[in-house]
């Protein structure tokens, strides 16, 4: 049923203009973004062979790619994310969905699967730009691959927090807006501890900026993946909590 849910929720967004104009927008900016990055990396090439250790195609385009994607992406899924369950309640249709022979998990780790269906096609479609550099160079393969998979726990995790706003939200607008200035907030929570006397251990393992980072350097380690996987499972778990309240109440 969860396969179910998610093949339902992935058809439906290719129903409606908005997952066609999103992928279309987001590929145009990214490529404008990855075609100006390499005529970067052109004319600064010359100078990069003279110093030792310099940086790589993978670090002077690549990188840059994946981290303006991500604050595209913060901005894109809650789009994508909004009407996830606020649909469901305006359409009344929540009502079936919940009096149906499925668990509130099963609903929400479909609609889940559904919109990260989406969002990895996205991030497929992004790593496809990077592959064409091998044509004329090589790719630091470690860190590509760092950063697919910095970007694809970030776009979860995003998919996470928009899901749990959807169910508590009444409108699509209101989750959307929601979604977006919770994503932004973890986004610059950080921000201050560069300033003097304002470090907090606190605020930046809280930070999913730093996180992201941390990945997409190519520094993988326990601390970073298990934030991200107990983000998306404390925003999964509260959505369930959310439905299950719905149902209690019809």
């Amino acid at each position: 049923m969860i396969f179910t849910i998610a093949c339902r929720e992935f058809k439906s967004l290719f129903l409606s203009p908005l997952a066609w104009s999103i992928l279309a927008v987001l590929q145009l900016i990214l490529g404008y973004l990855f075609l100006t990055q390499i005529e970067n990396f052109t004319s600064i090439q010359a100078q990069l062979a003279s110093i030792d250790n310099a940086p790589g195609m993978t670090d002077i385009i690549v990188h840059p790619l994946f981290a303006n994607a991500s604050v595209i992406l913060l901005l894109i899924t809650p789009l994508l994310t909004m009407r996830l369950i606020c649909e469901e309640r305006r359409n009344k249709t929540l009502s079936l969905l919940l009096s149906a022979p499925l668990s509130g998990t099963d609903i929400v780790l479909g609609k889940f699967l559904g919109i990260l269906g989406m969002l990895a096609l996205i991030v497929f479609l992004i790593s496809l730009m990077p592959f064409s550099l091998l044509l004329g160079g090589d790719l630091d393969f470690g860190k590509f691959f760092s950063n697919i998979l910095a970007l694809l726990l970030l776009v979860s995790a995003f998919a996470a927090i928009g899901l749990y706003t959807s169910c508590i939200a009444s409108h699509p607008t209101i989750a959307a807006i929601c979604s977006f200035g919770l994503l932004l907030l973890l986004w610059i929570l950080d921000w201050t501890t560069g300033l003097p006397g304002q470090n907090s251990e606190t605020l930046q393992y809280l930070s999913i900026l730093k996180h992201f980072q941390n990945i997409q350097s190519g520094l993988i380690n326990s601390a970073d993946l298990c934030y991200f996987l107990l983000f998306i499972s404390t925003f999964l778990i509260l959505s369930v909590r959310r439905l299950e309240s719905d149902r209690l109440q019809k």
